[in-house]
């Protein structure tokens, strides 16, 4: 397929630079696969939506600030550092701005000496192997001296740290936030478990790959980022006994959908267990598991356009975007909402 198949006009004002309050007053365009129809709603009103029997899978990974601002040992050179992936203990591939001022085995200083990084190797994708010496914890050193991570097109401050998180954040890992997640509250989830809808939890760390564009013409060629996901038993249990029974199983974001195809079974079934996933979803790909996905409204020719044009098909999708234009919904990751059932 053509990536020029994935391209729509987005307005630049209809990019959401900050969270409504409360979480669910959002938007939440509701698509309909088998009669084509489009209806609008608010968050709030999911509970209304789905039913009794229904199994919502969110991911409950939790953001770390992960943007570290440092000087360069000996020169005092400015030194941004954003971390990408946990290699080994103290050991992270790093995005580092601007690349060409840290050399092999020179050194950054973060905090006045709280965080030292030391660079081990330029990766063959221009990222940088990093390792950290500190005293005590890292994440606790990480809490005091890092940034929340905004994607680059949120270009306002975030007064609550917090709001970039979702409220089922538990395991710190990811360079971005599931965002379709964003938009819960308690209130909400408490009613959805009241109307029998069971919630499940599974892990993906979201990586920035996430935001890298697709490059090439032909989006079969693309390479995808690897990610570290983890099923646990317990839940890989819940969702196989909803198959089994024939109940639906709604991803609540791209990443909860990557992870459960990622360990999805041709039968519908799914293994618990933990690794690294690059899997690709664009149009053609039958899914195993998901029945239906919450997700926000994506970049225009992203892998994430793809993924849902998969799910819904791709002509679709894309009147569903143009009338999201045209209904001046808010995209991205403070953005509105969409249900695909």
């Amino acid at each position: 397929m053509e990536l020029s198949e994935f391209d729509f006009y987005l307005p630049q004002e209809l990019i959401a630079q900050h969270p409504v309050e409360p979480r669910d007053s959002s938007r939440l365009m509701v698509i309909h696969r088998a009669q084509g129809e489009i209806e609008h709603h608010t968050f709030h009103e999911l509970p209304n939506l789905l039913q009794a029997g229904d199994v919502l899978v969110v991911n409950n990974t939790r953001v770390i600030p992960a943007r570290l601002i440092g000087e360069k040992e000996g020169t005092g050179a400015h030194i941004e550092c954003l971390l990408l992936k946990r290699l080994e203990r103290d050991v992270w591939e790093v995005l580092v701005k601007p690349g060409k001022r840290l050399k092999e085995r020179q050194k950054v200083s973060f905090g006045g000496g709280k965080l030292e990084g030391e660079l081990l190797e330029i990766l063959p994708n221009g990222n940088r192997r990093i390792r950290f010496t500190y005293e005590g914890v890292f994440e606790a050193v990480l809490d005091e001296l890092g940034n929340m991570p905004l994607p680059p097109y949120i270009t306002e401050k975030l007064e609550n740290k917090e709001r970039y998180q979702t409220v089922y954040a538990k395991e710190s890992g990811s360079a971005a936030a599931p965002t379709a997640g964003l938009h819960f509250t308690q209130e909400l989830l408490n009613t959805l478990r009241q109307n029998g809808i069971e919630i499940v939890e599974i892990l993906l760390h979201v990586g920035l790959g996430t935001f890298r564009p697709v490059k090439v013409e032909h989006i079969e060629e693309h390479e995808m980022h690897s990610e570290y996901y983890r099923v646990s038993p317990e839940a890989a249990e819940t969702i196989n006994r909803a198959k089994r029974e024939g109940r639906r199983v709604i991803a609540v974001g791209t990443t909860a959908s990557r992870t459960l195809e990622s360990v999805g079974q041709e039968n519908g079934m799914i293994q618990a267990g933990e690794g690294w996933t690059d899997i690709f979803i664009y149009p053609g790909y039958h899914f195993k598991v998901v029945d239906a996905l919450i997700t926000n409204f994506h970049f225009p020719k992203s892998t994430l356009v793809m993924l849902v044009s998969a799910l819904a098909g791709r002509d679709l999708i894309m009147k569903a975007y143009n009338l999201a234009v045209r209904e001046r919904y808010r995209f991205y990751s403070f953005g509105d909402a969409m249900l695909i059932l």
